[in-house]
């Protein structure tokens, strides 16, 4: 319990490490938050009157909330400030494997919803120099299922969502949130999830599948062809290239 206060504590008081991990609490709900936050590479670009940008990452279930660093050390790279949060403690119930699992997880998503909405609004106020109201959301398989979940509440801070490989919440379909789905090759999205290809060029959204991916490499363990060719899509989706050209980009034509 002293370390965990002590976290919380270091984090309130605003102080810039280059990477901070601390546990912020969150007293309406009891819950002590894990979470890591790494700063811009620059921090010194990032004012007031023109702050630098911000990025959630959401976990896969029973992946380490610190298992994307590739991710990080390139969002840092781009000035970023990249926020990691432990959305499963040891307390709560396991995630559902039986029924309809729609129905049976949405008490996870929602919870992790509810998780971001809060580390938004309690950072906001402590970093006047980083822009908490043009959110990047970054999940991985049930990270992105609560990053989904969360843009389907319509909260208008909300920016970009890149998901790697979710399955089961589906995608909004909204004009002011752009989307980026990272498919792997070995398990298919439930029917709803993903935008039609009508809905990608009507929203803008983008859904590109890496040929001879998995689900479960898409973190910091995977093969290093494949989170390089994650961190490609990242950039070309970040930098507004069109979905044709983020597929060129990881197949690139003879």
């Amino acid at each position: 319990m002293k370390y965990l206060m002590r976290g919380f504590l270091l984090l309130w008081a605003g102080i810039n490490f280059t990477v901070q991990a601390d546990v912020i609490f969150d007293k309406s709900r009891d819950r002590y938050i894990p979470i890591e936050i790494s700063h811009p590479v620059q921090t010194g670009s990032c004012k007031a009157q023109s702050p630098c940008s911000v990025a959630f990452i959401s976990a896969g279930y029973g992946v380490s909330h610190l298992n994307y660093q590739f991710i990080a050390n390139l969002l840092k790279q781009r000035g970023y400030m990249v926020v990691a949060i432990g959305h499963e403690l040891p307390n709560d119930p396991p995630l559902s494997v039986s029924g309809n699992l729609y129905e049976t997880r949405s008490e996870n998503w929602s919870r992790g919803a509810v998780t971001l909405d809060f580390i938004r609004n309690n950072l906001k106020p402590r970093f006047k120099n980083y822009d908490f109201d043009n959110l990047t959301l970054v999940g991985h398989s049930n990270g992105g299922d609560i990053s989904a979940w969360l843009a389907n509440e319509g909260k208008d801070y909300i920016q970009y969502i890149i998901t790697l490989d979710h399955r089961r919440v589906p995608l909004p379909r909204r004009d002011d949130v752009k989307v980026l789905s990272i498919r792997a090759s070995d398990f298919p999205a439930d029917k709803g999830v993903l935008p039609t290809v009508s809905e990608q060029q009507k929203f803008g959204s983008c859904v590109v599948t890496i040929t001879k991916s998995r689900h479960n490499d898409m973190e910091d363990n995977g093969p290093e062809w494949l989170k390089t060719k994650i961190n490609a899509l990242i950039v070309g989706f970040l930098e507004e290239n069109s979905c044709a050209q983020l597929a060129n980009d990881i197949h690139p034509l003879n």
